[in-house]
């Protein structure tokens, strides 16, 4: 058992533990993956068979990696002199199991089991399993044939609706009124019975189905219980309702559940995650052994004492308090900017800098956000600074629909014959031209050879379709022609409007009726307020560049100019997409460290979100701050603004109220009085002068392949 020398005391308690139910209770950066793994290579040991042990993770790429590396401890482990095999036997004897514990997500273990046994419920084992888009065309099919004022609403919404309620649990009764509630049961049942007849499951069948079969077929249920019993879960604060009730009917009888989270890090509610499972554990088994894992292997004692003193003050929650051997660091660095442009150009600056003095690769540096929306800036700041960086969680601003929907009409007024925008934007909105008739055009464009806006002049073209069509197609012919005259006359000597972009972009998507659209297609008030949002950001940012252009036409060029152009810059780097600076939401950056962060937007209404008084959700909101601050392993700054645009228009923001829960003594507030404000100018100068004095030095090292941006992954000791 030498490998277990190299785990700290409570490490080696947690793996030591295999019978009866434990709690591991794993802080951030505290090895737990390294725990799971040497704990099963430990059951193992102990003799008992391979084939008895169950691992449930929440992903497939952690799945796979607790494989490899329960491998490794294995092989190892037969190698060493004297070793044995599983179940007692000698290392040079046959193994009495073969070397393969099932270490799976919840959906492949639900899979192994109906595969078996599905026929029980009436199915076929070769059953198929819809994805997200196959299971919407369901859902349209069906919100197409049933006459509701509710009917249509957005699939993808309903679809996510329909998800938390089939999986139960507290937060389903809380989704809707009445009258939803019952639109939506009726869904449920119509939903169901359509993949049923395809012989169709989708993933939260997986679970449901197996949590049927177990009820009505105590012999599957047995023989499960039987194969299984050992069971680890990984991510435990994460499972709700039917994945809690899954692992109880597996594990009530023989006790040996060996669950592993943290409730400091349960930031998945609102997709039904229930924290009362890790909570709670022991109304179920009241036996439950708690082994607290404090011991962080990631950041600073400065950082920790940071994310402790936040996090305590959420009142359900199971104590615990993170150190590390580290030393205490820097201090965290908060930044109070007038704006978000500021904020964005100012961290833009600092990401460069570090490159460029300290060596500090792209890739060891990460800015943490709230929500999509605020990438925006960021975005456009890192492009403006030559800074390469990839999107974590999100959908890159420029390739939002709305976005590239406007950019399109932008580049078809400018030239017609640009049909791959043509094409995009030609029924958005609807206006007659259906995709029927766009195929008819393309075909008649391609014959002659010609773009698809020539097709669309030409009468010899248009008069074979049938009337409507062809009233339609005039229309939208106009349309461009029309405008691009008026984008075509020259400003007036001496009268330079400082909005004039802005002003004629915001009366022509109101003439064609875009924002009407958006506001008609989706029906969840607050997703059509947000695609509003990006679309009148990116409007107030027309005139920045353009202004003096001789007419709006020349202007509307030079913004696509520099659009295409920075896109082209990030298109010639190396394609080591490794080397870039990471933008992630909060959500998504659980399990990842990096080793040094921005956390931008701490403003109220964004952390904590404006909904989470009403919603009740303060304590989660707090929990997504802490999860934020224990991703940083060397420094930490923390920014909020004075003001952020929404519609263009600078807003008034007021700072977090979490910043108050940061212990002074470990902030050092940046100076911003001696700061000069930072321009694109001043930067791309101030880059410049420090690039030309590095000329002949050696370049910054490649970032780890194995290093900061590991999923789910722990430093090991």
């Amino acid at each position: 058992m030498g490998h277990l020398d190299t785990l700290n005391p409570q490490q080696r308690l947690a793996v030591e533990t295999i019978h009866g139910p434990v709690l591991i209770l794993a802080g951030a950066g505290t090895g737990k993956t390294r725990v799971i793994t040497h704990r099963v290579a430990h059951l193992i040991e102990r003799g008992i068979a391979p084939g008895h042990i169950l691992g449930v993770t929440f992903t497939n790429k952690a799945a796979r990696e607790m494989q490899e590396r329960v491998a490794q401890l294995i092989r190892k482990r037969l190698r060493t002199p004297g070793g044995e095999a599983p179940g007692g036997s000698p290392a040079s004897a046959p193994a009495a199991a073969p070397l393969s514990p099932t270490i799976c997500t919840f959906h492949s273990l639900c899979v192994r089991i109906l595969r078996q046994h599905i026929e029980k419920l009436g199915y076929k084992r070769n059953f198929v399993i819809y994805d997200e888009a196959e299971q919407l065309g369901v859902l349209k099919k069906i919100l197409a044939q049933i006459s509701t004022p509710d009917a249509k609403a957005d699939p993808a919404a309903i679809l996510a609706w329909l998800s938390r309620l089939r999986n139960g649990g507290e937060h389903a009764t809380a989704l809707s009124d009445p009258g939803w509630r019952a639109l939506a049961e009726h869904l449920r049942a119509r939903y169901e019975s359509a993949l049923r007849a395809c012989n169709a499951v989708d993933f939260d069948d997986l679970i449901l189905l197996t949590l049927r079969l177990f009820r009505e077929q105590p012999v599957a249920l047995e023989a499960c219980r039987a194969r299984y019993r050992y069971v680890m879960v990984d991510e435990y604060q994460d499972t709700n309702a039917a994945q809690f009730r899954l692992v109880h009917d597996l594990t009530r009888e023989h006790r040996n559940l060996c669950v592993v989270g943290d409730d400091d890090q349960s930031i998945y509610g609102w997709r039904g995650a229930e924290i009362a499972n890790l909570l709670e554990i022991e109304k179920h088994y009241p036996e439950t052994r708690v082994i607290k894992l404090e011991q962080n292997y990631r950041s600073t004692n400065t950082i920790l004492a940071a994310a402790n003193a936040v996090i305590r003050h959420n009142v359900r929650r199971r104590g615990k308090r993170l150190w590390s051997q580290k030393g205490d660091g820097p201090k965290i660095t908060l930044h109070a900017f007038a704006s978000d442009e500021e904020e964005a150009r100012t961290i833009a600056e600092q990401i460069e800098f570090a490159r460029l003095a300290h060596r500090t690769p792209w890739a060891h540096q990460a800015i943490l956000f709230r929500t999509n929306a605020q990438s925006r800036p960021l975005e456009t700041a890192l492009r403006q600074a030559g800074v390469r960086y990839r999107l974590v969680g999100g959908q890159s601003f420029f390739d939002r629909r709305e976005i590239r929907d406007f950019l399109a009409y932008l580049k078809a007024l400018l030239n017609p014959s640009d049909d791959v925008s043509l094409l995009r934007i030609a029924n958005v909105p609807a206006r007659g031209l259906s995709d029927a008739t766009m195929e008819r055009l393309l075909a008649a464009s391609s014959e002659r050879k010609c773009p698809v806006f020539a097709a669309m002049k030409n009468p010899a073209v248009t008069t074979s379709f049938p009337s409507r069509p062809r009233e339609s197609i005039a229309r939208f012919v106009e349309l461009i022609e029309r405008t691009q005259e008026q984008l075509l006359a020259p400003r007036e000597p001496g009268a330079r409007d400082p909005r004039a972009l802005q002003n004629w972009a915001n009366g022509f998507l109101t003439e064609i009726g875009y924002f009407a659209e958006i506001r008609r297609l989706e029906k969840n008030p607050e997703t059509a307020e947000n695609r509003l949002r990006n679309l009148k950001d990116l409007i107030a940012t027309l005139d920045e560049s353009a202004s003096a252009a001789p007419s709006r036409f020349e202007g509307l060029q030079t913004f696509l100019e520099q659009i295409t152009l920075d896109a082209g810059r990030e298109e010639e780097k190396e394609p080591d997409a490794n080397d870039g600076v990471t933008l992630i939401t909060m959500h998504s950056c659980k399990g990842l460290e990096f080793p040094h962060v921005y956390v931008v937007g701490m403003e109220n209404g964004l952390l904590p979100h404006s909904r989470a008084q009403a919603d009740g959700t303060l304590d989660e909101e707090r929990r997504l701050f802490y999860v934020a601050i224990t991703r940083a392993m060397q420094t930490l700054t923390i920014s909020h603004c004075g003001a952020r645009k929404k519609y263009g228009t600078p807003v008034p923001c007021h700072p977090s109220p979490f910043l108050q829960d940061l212990p002074p003594e470990l902030v050092e507030h940046a100076d911003e009085r001696a700061r000069q404000p930072v321009t694109p100018q001043s930067a791309k100068a101030n880059f410049a002068i420090l690039r030309a004095s590095l000329d002949n030095a050696e370049p910054p090292p490649a970032p780890s392949r194995a290093g900061p941006n590991r999923a789910r992954g722990e430093t090991p000791r």
